[in-house]
This record gives structure tokens, C-alpha cells and sequence, in this order.
């Protein structure tokens, strides 16, 4: 991959697309073959090592803290830049964020939407709403690989088109490369560069996103023959 590009992995359920999550950010080590990461092998190591290399992810089931805010649950990303304990670097004596995370936190949840309910217990927002929130929280530590396991799930249609906005952007930014597992086709084909689709484990077609949906092997994957 590239900076800037949009790769989408797609495949019907159980075709691997979050195993490779999984091997990428070092929660499954893979038995053969190598992962790099601009040079560096990622292979073996960690997952709190690989994130500090600048890879963030989303999860398919969701992974916040339902009592916390949503501004909290955001600036919990910034914790790998942080020298001393987690609290104690990102908070200043009177309980309130440092100035620079908390603008950097609350940028995110203004290009999100999500600035209305920044000081809302998170636990209290509508699933779409959380899964945007667990997105900035990837985003906030400025990633060179930004991992989004089926960010539209939730949302609803206006939420969506603010998330494919934002995904525009970030491709025009040219900073960060986003690997993509989505099942909204219409997602895909307007924001996706490339295209890769699996089944049992395996490649069964890359290109552009409209030469890989009529692709007869991606067809056969999803309907049946």
C-alpha cells in the first residue's frame, strides 16, 4: 500500500478480513510469510509496539468505555505519546485535559459530527454514534496505517455520507494509507481505490472496485453459484 490510498477488503463473513487485522496488529502472529511496515518487520512484535510504529485500528465489536466521556474515550489514543502514566501526562492539576491533546481530540469529533456529545458518557450514545468515536480515537494519534473494520455498521444514511467524506479526505490529506473491511458496496465503490477480495482465506480477485464486483469468482463468493 501507499500513503493515501484506500484499499477495501471485502468477502462474505468468514472469509479472514478481520484475521488480517489481527495479524497486522500483532494480536495473531502469522505462520508464514512477513508483514512490513515501511521497511521495518512487524512480525512477532507486540501489539502496543506496532501501534507505536503508527498503525491504529477499529474493532468490529466495538472496544470503549461505556463510562467515560466520549472526549475521554478519544484522548485514551493518545496514551503511546505519553512519557509518564496515562492520567497523569494527559491531565493537568485540576482534572481537566492538557490544551494541546484536548484541541486535537475535540478537531476529531468536529470533522465527525460527534462535537455535540464531546462531554457525554459514551455509553449513552446510539451505536453508530459510538462506532465514530471509537474511529477518532484511532485517528487522534495521526496513524500511517489506519485499520477500519466495518465502520458504516450502525450508522445511519447521513452519518455515512459524513464518513465517506471524511475517508475522501483523508485520502486527499495523502498522510495515512486506510485498509477498509466494509459489506456497503455503495461505500466502497465511491471511496475505495483498490479492491481486494478473499474467501476461505485466499485472494480470489484485486483491481479497481468496479472491475472486482463483477468479477464472476467475488459474484459466485457472495450469491452462490
Amino acid at each position: 500500500m501507499r500513503r493515501g490510498e484506500i484499499l477495501a477488503l471485502i468477502g462474505p463473513n468468514g472469509a479472514g478480513k478481520t484475521t488480517i487485522f489481527n495479524l497486522l496488529t500483532g494480536l495473531l502472529v502469522p505462520d508464514r510469510g512477513f508483514i512490513r511496515l515501511e521497511g521495518r518487520l512487524l512480525n512477532g512484535l507486540p501489539p502496543y509496539e506496532i501501534a507505536g510504529l503508527g498503525v491504529a485500528r477499529t474493532f468490529q465489536n466495538l472496544q470503549l468505555f461505556p463510562s467515560m466521556t466520549v472526549l475521554e474515550n478519544v484522548l485514551v489514543g493518545l496514551h503511546l505519546e505519553l512519557s509518564v502514566g496515562f492520567w497523569r501526562g494527559l491531565v493537568s492539576r485540576n482534572g481537566r485535559a492538557l490544551p494541546e491533546a484536548d484541541k486535537r481530540a475535540r478537531s476529531l469529533l468536529l470533522r465527525l459530527g460527534l462535537e455535540g456529545v464531546a462531554d457525554r458518557p459514551v455509553g449513552e450514545l446510539p451505536p453508530g454514534q459510538q462506532r465514530l468515536v471509537e474511529m477518532a480515537r484511532a485517528m487522534v494519534s495521526g496513524p500511517r496505517l489506519l485499520l477500519l473494520d466495518e465502520p458504516t455498521a450502525g450508522l445511519d444514511a447521513g452519518e455515512t455520507r459524513g464518513l465517506t467524506s471524511f475517508l475522501k479526505e483523508l485520502r486527499a490529506s495523502g498522510q495515512v494509507a486506510v485498509v477498509l473491511v466494509e459489506h456497503h458496496m455503495e461505500t466502497v465503490m465511491e471511496v475505495a481505490d483498490r479492491v481486494v477480495a478473499l474467501h476461505f482465506g485466499r485472494v480470489i480477485a484485486e483491481g479497481p472496485p468496479d472491475q472486482v464486483q463483477r468479477d464472476p469468482a467475488v459474484v459466485e463468493a457472495y450469491l452462490g453459484a
